[in-house]
């Protein structure tokens, strides 16, 4: 005798399952209708398990969501099998290029395998380590490759349909693929600035034709107008928004994304160039970028529109509060004369270039990420600009090398470049015969050591794995991942770190540990000592070795706990030992 929507009041209740609503829907024919595919239940149910996901379905789709429901519920066993299984394939190496094969075949909606990867990621506490180590590795793969694809695609528009802001963003995403960065929400915060920059205007000219409803897809043709919109957007940036210049910390990676650019409000010349552009452009005055040395520009045509004279503009430092230049103080701001051509429009395609570029000299630069992360992401940005260029096709070869890691595609990079350019064959051939080397050895490979702890030869080693460290002359906070009953690193090394110098020398343990900093080191079982105050250690690769953290220590995966098999339970009678209630 319920009402219908009573019905559906009551079954669309968050304490009821899937399995529930199923089960409901096979008493009678009027609870089935109730709980029809297509209806509110089975949507109301979808919303409650995985709300992110609504924003892919508008309401006027005769979505059925029982079958909606199944899918996901598919694909999350599909992903979470992908993921369990990438701990046990590659924990001796890298994740090759063809590692994520499994996935680029998925027979799921790709945004429903992504959902269950971020479901992973965001799992509460410290456990589930490993997990979300490889779950992270397999959405970054993911996602780059979907923006690759989407950056392709914008440089195949013609120039005036390439937006700079889209070209900005898509540069952000490639190289911060795991955060919530979209062009709708870029451009709807730059809306709200240029919004911002209108109310202004409007106290000092409220007829100006940059108010009008449709204002940007005309341009302003003279020239005092446009000038009062310029003085309106310093106003709004630098005056009420505190926009600045980056000078203190230039060389941050953070001043490059556009998104960080907004949320910080400070940044280099070229990404404040960008903002600055686009919101002129908005407000329909027509800026345009200049490729100036060492200091990104705008210019400002002040004579005939399309004038080849560098005198008919006006050039604007946005990194430089707006302040408008002549060519003379342009040469004053860089400290030396430049030729005409530096001071010449350069497309959207050659400011992505220069701001790809400027990554790659801080992935250069940055010595404490051994992964060298951001420099094979601008690579590959670079590269999906100008497929051919030797010296970056060069590079990315011999960092690949480096890393030890991707052997073959190493090769293949190899091979292009001799095609591209023969002369390089004496560098090709060097790095073709130790990859090929490498290769070799990795086939050689027997599998796992194992090092068991009885073992005499063993009997020196005092710590065990997933203790928490501290480095008695550094002071750095570790966790041990492996260990070795005597230095097995080369002469050179042994050299090079003045081991010889120690009182026990190379003849003692030394232990694979990961540091706080990101790095990974070495070192000898005189300098390390137990923590005081043991905590998480915030590295990248603590998941490749670790499923959980317990407080006091981390307990080995499966395959590192299969490597030392003896050392979980001592892990444990040590911490039991030092951290217990009641010790000091």
């Amino acid at each position: 005798d319920l009402p219908g929507e009573l019905l559906e009041l009551i079954l669309c209740c968050d304490v009821l399952g899937a399995a529930d609503i199923g089960r409901v829907s096979c008493t009678c024919r009027r609870l089935r209708e109730a709980c029809q595919p297509r209806g509110k239940v089975w949507r109301e149910r979808f919303r409650l398990r995985w709300p992110s996901l609504l924003k892919y379905y508008s309401h006027s789709d005769g979505v059925s969501w029982l079958e909606e429901y199944k899918a996901r519920h598919n694909a999350g066993l599909e992903a979470q099998r992908i993921v369990a299984s990438f701990s046990k394939r590659f924990f001796s190496e890298h994740v090759p290029c063809d590692g994520f094969s499994d996935i680029e075949t998925l027979g799921c909606p790709s945004h429903f395998f992504e959902d269950e990867l971020m479901c992973i990621l965001n799992m509460e506490g410290r456990k589930g380590l490993t997990w979300k180590y490889y779950a992270k590795k397999i959405l970054y793969f993911l996602r780059q490759q979907n923006i690759l694809k989407n950056l392709k695609e914008y440089l195949q528009r013609p120039t005036e349909r390439q937006s700079f802001l889209e070209g900005a963003v898509l540069i952000d995403q490639y190289c911060n693929p795991l955060s919530d960065i979209c062009l709708k929400s870029v451009q709807a915060q730059v809306d709200d600035i240029t919004d911002k920059v209108r109310k202004v205007l409007r106290t000092k000219n409220p007829r100006h034709p940059s108010l009008a409803s449709k204002a940007g897809e005309v341009l302003i043709p003279e020239v005092e107008l446009q000038r009062q919109v310029l003085d309106a957007m310093n106003c709004v940036l630098y005056e009420q928004l505190k926009y600045k210049g980056n000078e203190l910390d230039y060389y941050n990676s953070l001043n490059s994304y556009i998104h960080q650019v907004l949320i910080r409000r400070t940044g280099i010349p070229i990404s404040l160039s960008v903002l600055y552009l686009t919101i002129a452009r908005q407000l329909g005055v027509k800026l345009e970028p200049v490729n100036f040395p060492s200091h990104f520009l705008l210019r400002w045509c002040q004579g005939k529109e399309g004038s080849t004279d560098i005198f008919d503009y006006t050039y604007i430092d946005a990194f430089g509060k707006g302040k408008q230049l002549t060519v003379k103080e342009c040469e004053y701001l860089i400290g030396h004369h430049v030729t005409e051509e530096f001071y010449g429009v350069v497309t959207s395609k050659e400011v992505l270039q220069r701001m790809v570029g400027n990554l790659l000299n801080l992935g250069k630069r940055e010595s404490t990420d051994q992964s060298y992360q951001l420099l094979r992401d601008s690579l590959d940005l670079y590269l999906a600009m100008y497929p051919d260029n030797v010296q970056h096709l060069m590079l990315q070869a011999r960092l690949y090398f480096h890393l030890g890691i991707w052997p073959e595609k190493v090769l293949d990079i190899l091979q292009h470049i001799q095609a591209l350019d023969p002369s390089q064959h004496g560098a090709v051939g060097y790095l073709v015969q130790h990859t090929l080397e490498h290769i070799e050895r990795r086939k050689e490979e027997l599998g796992p050591e194992v090092k068991h702890r009885s073992d005499e030869k063993h009997k020196e080693v005092c710590f065990s794995i997933g203790l928490i460290m501290k480095h008695k002359r550094y002071g750095y906070n570790c966790v041990i991942y492996g260990w070795d009953p005597a230095c097995m690193m080369g002469h050179e090394w042994i050299r090079n770190m003045n081991v010889h110098s120690l009182p026990h020398g190379p003849h003692q343990p030394f232990y694979n540990v990961l540091v706080e900093d990101g790095s990974c080191r070495y070192a000898a079982q005189e300098n390390l000592e137990y923590n005081s105050e043991p905590r998480e250690i915030p590295h990248p690769d603590i998941g490749r070795y670790f499923s959980e953290f317990t407080g006091v220590h981390y307990l080995a995966n499966t395959e590192l706990e299969i490597r030392y098999p003896e050392d979980l339970e001592l892990t444990r009678a040590t911490v039991q030992k030092i951290y217990s209630p009641g010790k000091e």
